[in-house]
């Protein structure tokens, strides 16, 4: 995260990225939704547009600057006006993308349309905010970032430009069973040159980029079985460390808890992640929830201590099927269609630290794990990992999405940063206030190890196929409608509320090398 170290790759990680590279080979290529424009296709007004073939254009995506990761020393006061302000440029590019995806015909027209007609004016809005919140910061006080006007800018990104196409990392520490760190598996790319060029067909390139038109497609996924082991082992347990677990039962969310906020990044904004979120633990959490209604939400959770708040973007299956948000803001109007999978395990376990006891949990700490945007912004921040039932231990990948053979579960695991500043249980850009173990287990200076939240969601998937260069069956999480759909994409919140004690008696379970529930 913010002050992560980055892994160094080894020699059995190499071997994952040659072999997924050639995998991707053989998947059919990389073919983007938004990346062709028919000469002969009216404009849709809606996500998805005309499934024919069609000539090849420039434009994938939009990337943006994430302005928020940016700002890591807003003042308190200035914070709650600020989360608003980033709030309204991500509506900004969800708004600038959809018209991106609906204006093919223009584009194929005119070379210069992306350009004039999206991007320039796309600019100018984004400056007017930055301008914003230069002066929300500087009337409490505090000092904006010297370069904050270059942020304005977005660019236009190609099929080889984005993280699907980008160089892969493998690696990550495995810890606690679940694998920890910025794994990065499954790459279409090496030595800077794209593996996964589209399959042509018949002089043209198909336009399959998924349900809506936004992703996935078929280079997103790759057949397990052919992926080289690529799972390292844990951190060397030593004699101070702490060996404990404490497994907290929350269900599945079968009650179908869900909204497209997220209180953690955007207070007070409506849609503001605009996509769905699975809800779990405690019941009272949207945008406009405060600490205090925590406290008094309710909770999934069989320990009615454990009032915490753990939510994660859904998975969909992408077979034609529609779901109850198929016409609402952050379902199928911002291009996250299909029907909604609810997991049939969800594991989540605190486990300890193999060089140190683990301090107790602060109320209301705020952790986000893994990055959204990570197909515009790069690998950095990514903490996906997937896998199937029966190949954990051996495989987890980051930037694609498993194929699992008939009788093996798609398996989503999560792994929080286990070391806090000691201080705040929230920090401006959402991530220096904690960090990950470095590859020893041991934290930085000047943080201290809690309880590693670990989260394990089992799905039962009908395994996608993958013919000619296209994907049926697809499944993906949601996500921003630009970030199309990417495996790496995927991430996971959590706000720790508790009662009783209940963070304490979780701390001394783990210190104690016990296994409590």
């Amino acid at each position: 995260m913010g002050r992560n170290t980055r892994k160094r790759r080894t020699p059995l990680a190499t071997k994952a990225i040659a072999a997924s590279a050639a995998l991707a080979l053989g998947g059919g290529g990389l073919i983007w939704a938004n990346f062709y424009a028919s000469a002969h296709e009216s404009n849709h007004q809606t996500w998805g547009g005309n499934q024919t073939k069609a000539a090849q254009a420039q434009v994938a995506t939009i990337s943006c600057p994430d302005v928020g990761q940016k700002l890591t020393n807003v003042p308190d006061r200035a914070r709650t006006d600020v989360a608003g302000e980033l709030a309204n440029l991500d509506r900004q590019i969800t708004d600038a993308y959809q018209r991106l995806a609906t204006t093919r015909d223009a584009q194929a027209r005119d070379a210069s349309f992306v350009q004039n007609s999206i991007l320039q004016p796309l600019k100018d809005r984004r400056q007017a905010i930055l301008d914003r919140i230069k002066l929300e910061i500087t009337r409490v006080g505090g000092t904006a970032p010297g370069d904050l006007n270059s942020l304005a800018a977005c660019t236009a990104q190609n099929a080889n430009q984005t993280t699907a196409g980008g160089q892969q990392q493998n690696g990550g520490q495995q810890q606690g069973g679940q694998q920890q760190g910025g794994q990065q598996q499954g790459g279409q790319q090496q030595g800077g040159q794209q593996q996964n060029g589209g399959q042509q067909q018949g002089g043209q390139q198909q336009n399959i980029g998924g349900q809506a038109g936004n992703g996935p497609v078929a280079a997103d996924f790759v057949d397990i079985t052919k992926v080289q082991p690529n799972v390292q082992g844990k951190p060397r347990q030593q004699g101070g460390g702490s060996t404990g677990t404490f497994t907290t039962r929350c269900g599945v969310n079968a009650n179908k808890n869900h909204n497209t906020d997220n209180v953690i990044v955007a207070p007070g904004v409506a849609n503001g992640a605009h996509h769905l979120h699975d809800y779990t633990g405690n019941q009272k959490v949207n945008a406009f929830s405060s600490n205090q209604t925590f406290l008094q939400g309710g909770t999934s959770c069989q320990n009615r201590s454990d009032l915490s708040s753990y939510y994660w973007p859904v998975v969909r299956i992408q077979d034609g099927s529609q779901d109850f948000d198929q016409n609402r803001d952050g379902g199928g109007k911002e291009g996250n269609v299909g029907k909604i999978l609810t997991p049939v395990q969800a594991q989540i376990k605190y486990v300890g630290s193999p060089t140190s006891k683990v301090a107790a949990m602060p109320q209301f700490l705020r952790i986000i794990t893994g990055d959204a945007k990570t197909t515009t912004n790069g690998l950095a921040n990514a903490n996906a990992h997937w896998s199937c039932t029966g190949f954990e231990n051996k495989v987890q990948l980051t930037t694609q999405y498993p194929i699992c053979p008939q009788g093996s579960k798609v398996v989503r695991t999560f792994a929080f940063q286990s070391c806090w500043d000691g201080q705040n249980v929230d920090s401006a850009n959402h991530r220096t206030h904690v960090a990950f173990a470095d590859a020893n287990g041991n934290c930085q200076n000047g943080f201290k190890a809690i309880p590693q939240l670990t989260m394990r969601l089992v799905y039962n998937i009908n395994p996608p196929t993958v013919q000619n260069g296209q994907v049926k069956n697809a499944y993906a999480v949601d996500g921003f409608p630009e970030q199309l759909h990417k495996a790496a994409t995927d991430h996971d919140d959590f706000i720790s509320v508790t009662k009783n004690g209940l963070a304490n008696k979780i701390a001394n379970c783990i210190n104690r090398g016990q296994n409590c529930a």
